[in-house]
C-alpha cells in the first residue's frame, strides 16, 4: 500500500496561528517556528511555495470540485504596464503582497482588495537589455516584519511590511556585467537566500546568503569553479576537472535564477543550477567534461553554505536543459519503505525523484518525449546520444525538447491527498546549430548556437508543420508510478503553474487567457474564466474571517512570447494586466474586453534581397530575444512589422541615438553601424509586407 504525506511534521500550532486573520490588516512578525508551521497554517501564503516544502497545496476546502462553478471575481487590482507578471503573492496575516513588472512592491488588504502601499525601486529601464526573458519578478519572501526581494539590476532590498518603506540595500552582482535576479528569495533562519540570472550573457553563476537584519553577506556558494591558477576553494579546485579549456573566461554559467526549497529536519538547502554560459560545450569546454554544477541540484547547508551533495540532471549540459525548475520535498513510500524525497521534472524532459537526505538517485522517467538520451544506468546518469552532441559532431540536431523544456519555471504542485504532482508541459523542438561565427559581443546572447540558421521558417507547409508539433498540457503525474495519471491539452505551449487543495481542485491560467479549476483526480474541467490576458503565474489560496481566496497574476510574458511569436499565435496577449481574487458568488466584473487589432500599412518593400539578408541576420542576433523570432512578437513588446510610418522615419534615432532608452529600448549604436540599421529596418519592412500579402490573400479567400 503506498502513503504519501506532507514533509513537513503534524505539528499543534500556537493559538495565534490557528486564529483568523487581522480584520485590520496588519500583519504580524513571521517567525522560523511560523514558517515551519506554515503547511498547517490554512489561513496564510507566507512562503514562495507556502511552506518550506514547496508544495503549493492548500488544505482549504471551502472551494471545492462540487461547487466550483460558484466562483465569481471577489476583488482585482489593474496594473500600469503589459509586461508579464509571474509573481506568487504572500499572504499575511490579512495583507497581501505581490510585485509587478519592474520591480514594484504592492500591499493590498487581501479582503477588500484596497491598495495599502505601494514601493518603486526606481529600476533603470536600460537594464532591459541585459534580460534574457522579460521584466519579471516571481515574488517576495517575509521574515520578522520585512519582505525581500531581489531586483532586475541585482540588488536585495529589505522593506518594511507595514509602511512599504525601504528598509536597507544591498548590491549582490557586479553592475558592470549581465547579471539580473527575476527569482523570488527564501528566508531561513534569518538568512536572506538569493541567486541570479545571465548565464546567456556570459557570466558564473552563484547563490548568497545575507543577514535578514542588517543586509551583511555571510557566505556565497559559487556553482561553477573559477580559473583553477586562482581558486582557494578546495570544492571548487575539486569540480574544476569536470571542465576543460578556459572556460572561466567566457563566464561558464550555471546561474541560480529561480528555484530552492529548504528541508528544517536535515537542515538542507537545496537549489537547482541553470545551464551553461555559452550552451555550446566545444567553445565553452573543448566539448569535454560534465562541467558540474550546470545543471544540477545542489544540496548546501544554509548556516554557512558548505556543500553536502549534488545531482546532475544532465551532465555536460548543452541544450539550455537547466535544473532550475520547481522542486517538492514530499515524503513517499516507495517499495515498502517510507523515503524522504525531493522531486523535480527540469528542462530536460524527466520526472526525477531523488532522496533529499543523500541525493541518491531513486528513480526517474520522460514526462513528454526526448530524444537526447537513451536512458539511465545503474546511478542514475543519464545515457547521452551522440548525435545530440551537434557542438563536437558540427552537424545540425534536433532536439526533443527544445532549449524552452518539457517544462519551465512555472511552479507545479503536489496532493499529498492524491499523490499527484500537476504541472504545464509543452513539447516543442529546436534546431541546435553550431555557429560558425560565434564571437562574445554586448547587447546580445551569447550562446555558440546559429539562432539565425534556426529561425523559424517561412515556407507555410514547414511553418504549419512545426506549430502542429508545438502542443502545451497540463498534467497529473503520479511520482511513485512515474506516469501520467491524466492531462489536458492546451492550445498555447506556455501556460501557468498551479495550486492544489484539499477542495479535489487543480487551478491553473493558461496562454489563451483562461483561469479554470480542474477536478484533482480525474483532470475533468470544473469552471473557466476568461482573465483577458494570458496567465504564467501560479495561483494561492488564502481565507479571511472563514471565507477562502484564489488569487492570481494574470499578465501574459517571460520567454517564449518575447522569442517566439509565431506559436503564441493563439494567445491573448497584449491586454491589461491584473491581480485577480476570486471567491464563492464573487460578483465584481471587469471592463468589457476589447480585442486589439492594429493596421499593417508598412511602407514599400524597395530593398535589395542582399540587404534584407543582412538586416534579417543582425535581427535575429540582436533584436528577436526581445521583438520576437523572424519580426514576429508573442504580444509582450511591439510587433515591429506594425511600426507607424513614424518609427520608420525615426528609425536611427531609436535604435542608435536612444531615443527610447527611458522605455528600456537602449542605444546600439556601440554595436551597430547607421548602414547596418537601416539594413534591419529594411529587413523588417520586408516582413511587414509579407504578412500584408498573406493577409490580403485570407481576406480574399474569405470572400
Amino acid at each position: 500500500m503506498r502513503r504519501l504525506t506532507s514533509v513537513l511534521p503534524t505539528l499543534p500550532l500556537l493559538a495565534a496561528l490557528a486564529a483568523a486573520p487581522l480584520s485590520s490588516a496588519v500583519a504580524a512578525a513571521v517567525t522560523a517556528e511560523r514558517l515551519n508551521q506554515a503547511a498547517e497554517d490554512t489561513s496564510n501564503w507566507m512562503s514562495h511555495g507556502r511552506d518550506y516544502s514547496e508544495q503549493r497545496f492548500s488544505p482549504l476546502d471551502q472551494i471545492n470540485s462540487e461547487n466550483a462553478y460558484r466562483l465569481g471575481l471577489d476583488w482585482y487590482h489593474e496594473f500600469d504596464s503589459k509586461r508579464g507578471l509571474e509573481a506568487t503573492p504572500l499572504v499575511i496575516d490579512g495583507v497581501l503582497y505581490t510585485t509587478g513588472t519592474w520591480n514594484r512592491v504592492y500591499a493590498f488588504d487581501a479582503e477588500t482588495g484596497k491598495e495599502l502601499w505601494s514601493f518603486d525601486p526606481q529600476v533603470n529601464r536600460e537594464i532591459g537589455i541585459k534580460l534574457c526573458c522579460d521584466a519579471v519578478n516571481r515574488g517576495l519572501a517575509a521574515w520578522g516584519d520585512k519582505l525581500y526581494m531581489g531586483t532586475l539590476d541585482g540588488r536585495l532590498i529589505a522593506i518594511d511590511s507595514k509602511t512599504g518603506e525601504d528598509v536597507w540595500t544591498v548590491q549582490t552582482t557586479d553592475p558592470d556585467k549581465a547579471y539580473s535576479i527575476t527569482g523570488a528569495p527564501r528566508v531561513i533562519k534569518g538568512k536572506v537566500m538569493i541567486g541570479n540570472g545571465g548565464a546567456e550573457f556570459g557570466v558564473r553563476g552563484y547563490f548568497s546568503a545575507y543577514d535578514a537584519e542588517t543586509g551583511d553577506q555571510l557566505w556565497r556558494f559559487y556553482t561553477v569553479p573559477g580559473n583553477p591558477a586562482e581558486e582557494t576553494d578546495p570544492l571548487m579546485k575539486e569540480i574544476s576537472s569536470t571542465w576543460s579549456g578556459e572556460w572561466w573566461k567566457l563566464g561558464g554559467g550555471g546561474t541560480a535564477w529561480d528555484s530552492m526549497a529548504y528541508d528544517p529536519e536535515l537542515d538542507l538547502l537545496y537549489v537547482g543550477v541553470g545551464n551553461g554560459s555559452p550552451w555550446n560545450r566545444e567553445i565553452r569546454s573543448n566539448g569535454e567534461g560534465d562541467n558540474l554544477f550546470l545543471s544540477s541540484i545542489v544540496a548546501v547547508r544554509p548556516d554557512t553554505g558548505e556543500y553536502v551533495w549534488h545531482y546532475q540532471t544532465t551532465p555536460g549540459e548543452e541544450w539550455d536543459y537547466t535544473a532550475t525548475q520547481h522542486m517538492i520535498l514530499a515524503d513517499l513510500e516507495l517499495d515498502g519503505e517510507a523515503r524522504k524525497v525531493i522531486m523535480q521534472a527540469p528542462k530536460n524532459g524527466n520526472f526525477y525523484v531523488l532522496d533529499r537526505e543523500t541525493g541518491e538517485f531513486i528513480n526517474a522517467d520522460n514526462y513528454v518525449d526526448i530524444n537526447w538520451m537513451s536512458g539511465f544506468d545503474e546511478n542514475g546518469r543519464p545515457q547521452v546520444v551522440p548525435e545530440a552532441r551537434y557542438a563536437t559532431s558540427g552537424k545540425p540536431w534536433v532536439g526533443s525538447p527544445g532549449f524552452l523544456g518539457g517544462h519551465s519555471w512555472q511552479p507545479m504542485s503536489f496532493n499529498p491527498e492524491t499523490g499527484l504532482v500537476y504541472f504545464p508541459t509543452r513539447q516543442m523542438n529546436f534546431p541546435y546549430i553550431p555557429d560558425a561565427n560565434f564571437e562574445i559581443g554586448d547587447k546580445k546572447v551569447n550562446l555558440g548556437t546559429d539562432m539565425h540558421a534556426a529561425a523559424m521558417p517561412q515556407d507555410p507547409a514547414i511553418k504549419a508543420a512545426v506549430k502542429a508539433a508545438t502542443k502545451g498540457r497540463l498534467v497529473a503525474w503520479d511520482p511513485i508510478q512515474q506516469k501520467e495519471v491524466w492531462g489536458v491539452d492546451k492550445p498555447v505551449p506556455w501556460n501557468g503553474g498551479t495550486l492544489s487543495t484539499s477542495g479535489d481542485l487543480v487551478f491553473q491560467g493558461d496562454g489563451q487567457g483562461y483561469f479554470k479549476a480542474f477536478d484533482a483526480r480525474t483532470g475533468e474541467e470544473k469552471w473557466s474564466w476568461f482573465a483577458q490576458t494570458g496567465i504564467v503565474a501560479a495561483p494561492i489560496s488564502y481565507s479571511v474571517d472563514d471565507r477562502q481566496y484564489i488569487a492570481v497574476m494574470a499578465g501574459w510574458g517571460g520567454a517564449l512570447p518575447l522569442l517566439t511569436g509565431d506559436l503564441s499565435a493563439e494567445s491573448t496577449a497584449g491586454q491589461t494586466n491584473r491581480l485577480l481574487v476570486f471567491s464563492l458568488d464573487g460578483e465584481q466584473k471587469l471592463p468589457e474586453f476589447k480585442q486589439i487589432n492594429k493596421p499593417l500599412n508598412p511602407p514599400a518593400d524597395t530593398a535589395d534581397a542582399e540587404t534584407v539578408a543582412q538586416g534579417k541576420l543582425i535581427y535575429q542576433n540582436y533584436c528577436a530575444s526581445c521583438h520576437g523570432d523572424t519580426a514576429v512578437s508573442g504580444g509582450v513588446l511591439p510587433d515591429l512589422r506594425y511600426a507607424s510610418g513614424w518609427t520608420f522615419d525615426n528609425w536611427n534615432s531609436i535604435l542608435i541615438d536612444g531615443l527610447y532608452k527611458n522605455k528600456g529600448m537602449v542605444s546600439f549604436g556601440d554595436v551597430l553601424k547607421p548602414e547596418q540599421a537601416q539594413a534591419v529596418k529594411s529587413y523588417v519592412i520586408h516582413r511587414a509586407n509579407q504578412a500584408l500579402d498573406e493577409l490580403k490573400k485570407q481576406e480574399e479567400g474569405d470572400k
